[in-house]
């Protein structure tokens, strides 16, 4: 029996290349895949619409074309979101592998046309991205002035599955990922660093374990760095210890300037963030707590070498 990847990937290229199905293959486009693929990520047309910056009634109007080609049904439309047939559900699937070979082949072209020049799809963590990404956009600029830089924010779990998709190119996050089918570079090394409110100034340093009775602020669920934080207190999230949640750094180390607990931030962020607020800055007792900031991209990518070399590149800038 095929591998379950491999056949998936077997069927997405050769599934309409029998007798019965091909001479439908040959009606559907490019544009057709990338809409659906869109609508099934949405499961909702007003927001796939807004996101492929087309009307509403032109997709839809795509939509039901694709479905008298193929002759079944790929949606459930209902009043507010829509759901995926189970033909539907397989169908994204095919679709995004397919897409993401047409995106690969676009990458071979380039891979072969000597530095890296066009559209560079980048994703980076919230935890980074306002502290870092200037800086690194600089420095991009400066090795590639033919690079159209288009940077997105989000967590963790968001990046790698778009990584994986290829809607990404490389991300900005922290090592490391470990997943066999990703290249890691790692690019710096930083410390974390303890936000106390000002009047805590010539207190002592608690232990890291005597934290969470302070109590201790953390970024809400999906940030990686709520998990480090967790992982260098020795905390148990549970009914038995009520962790205080911000949506970023900045609401958390507004928290403790009000006077409510105290949090962990990584040092690039500590000029930015405590300029605006009445707190103090305290480095921890050794062993530090630290995290590792790095780009990965898919070991698959064409351009997977040239990845390599810009990650070395900015590895000098970054730490020059």
């Amino acid at each position: 029996m095929l591998h379950r990847y491999h056949r998936r990937s077997i069927i997405g290229i050769f599934i309409f290349q029998s007798p019965r199905y091909e001479k439908h293959m040959t009606k559907i486009t490019l544009k057709h895949l990338r809409y659906f693929d869109a609508l099934a990520r949405q499961r909702h047309f007003g927001r796939a619409a807004e996101v492929l910056a087309i009307s509403q009634p032109a997709l839809s109007l795509q939509m039901k074309d694709l479905e008298d080609i193929l002759g079944a049904p790929l949606v459930e439309r209902g009043a507010r979101r829509i759901g995926m047939t189970p033909l539907g559900d397989e169908f994204a699937l095919r679709a995004r592998d397919v897409l993401r070979a047409v995106d690969e082949l676009g990458a071979l072209a380039r891979a072969s046309t000597g530095p890296l020049v066009g559209r560079l799809r980048l994703g980076v963590i919230p935890t980074v991205a306002p502290y870092l990404l200037p800086r690194l956009m600089r420095a991009l600029a400066g090795r590639f002035p033919d690079i159209d830089l288009r940077p997105r924010e989000a967590v963790t779990p968001k990046l790698l599955r778009d990584l994986h998709e290829g809607r990404l190119d490389l991300a900005l996050l922290a090592l490391p990922q470990s997943e066999p089918s990703l290249a890691e570079h790692a690019l710096f090394d930083e410390e974390f660093l303890l936000v106390r409110h000002e009047s805590a100034a010539t207190l002592p340093i608690p232990p890291l374990t005597d934290l969470p009775a302070a109590p201790l602020l953390l970024l809400e669920e999906g940030h990686c760095f709520r998990d480090q934080a967790i992982a260098v207190c020795k905390l148990t999230p549970g009914p038995a210890n009520e962790i205080m949640e911000g949506s970023s750094l900045s609401t958390l180390v507004q928290m403790v300037g009000a006077g409510i607990g105290v949090t962990l931030i990584p040092e690039m962020a500590a000029e930015v963030e405590s300029r605006s607020a009445p707190v103090v800055l305290h480095r921890l007792p050794e062993p530090r707590p630290s995290r590792t900031i790095g780009l990965v991209w898919r070991r698959s990518n064409p351009l997977s070498d040239r990845f390599a070399s810009l990650a070395e590149g900015l590895q000098t800038d970054l730490n020059g």
